[in-house]
């Protein structure tokens, strides 16, 4: 069952996501986003505190892409191997543009995200823009993927 909480504003969500949001906000600006122009970063918060962020890295070659939440999933596994990861925010702007816009992560994201809900048995919850102005904050990956790929489905 999906767990999701709605918040009218930034301001709202508690100062630990709101932290979260502008180191992703910080990270959006070192995204390479030159044929998109669509800057997306992203922050993890491990359980000791430790902040890991990422931001997209386009190729010409589009499938090459890596979204931000990725490459800051990836990060935190390989620097801190022993940490779970707690809570992840994801934000988004266009290029030159100071203002957020809503940004879901993708499907790639969101199997990633379970995948290491799952290693780490334990829930990795998610903050993102819904539309504008809107935030919304999910207690576990699982919810953004009611139907996930798993382990379960290679067991013959």
């Amino acid at each position: 069952m999906a767990t999701f909480e709605k918040f009218k504003t930034l301001e709202e969500l508690d100062s630990e996501s709101k932290y979260l949001v502008h180191k992703a906000k910080e990270a959006a600006h070192l995204a390479y986003a030159p044929y998109s122009k669509f800057c997306v970063g992203s922050a993890i918060m491990l359980d000791d505190g430790t902040i890991v962020v990422g931001a997209n890295q386009e190729n010409a070659a589009y499938p090459l892409c890596m979204c931000a939440e990725r490459v800051a999933i990836y990060s935190a596994a390989m620097q801190h191997p022993e940490k779970k990861m707690v809570k992840l925010a994801v934000v988004a702007h266009k290029k030159n543009h100071k203002e957020l816009v809503p940004a879901a992560s993708c499907g790639a994201c969101r199997q990633v995200m379970l995948e290491f809900e799952h290693r780490q048995h334990s829930p990795l919850q998610v903050v993102m823009m819904a539309n504008e102005e809107e935030w919304i904050k999910c207690e576990s990956a699982a919810s953004l993927l009611p139907m996930a790929f798993s382990k379960d489905n290679l067991s013959v």
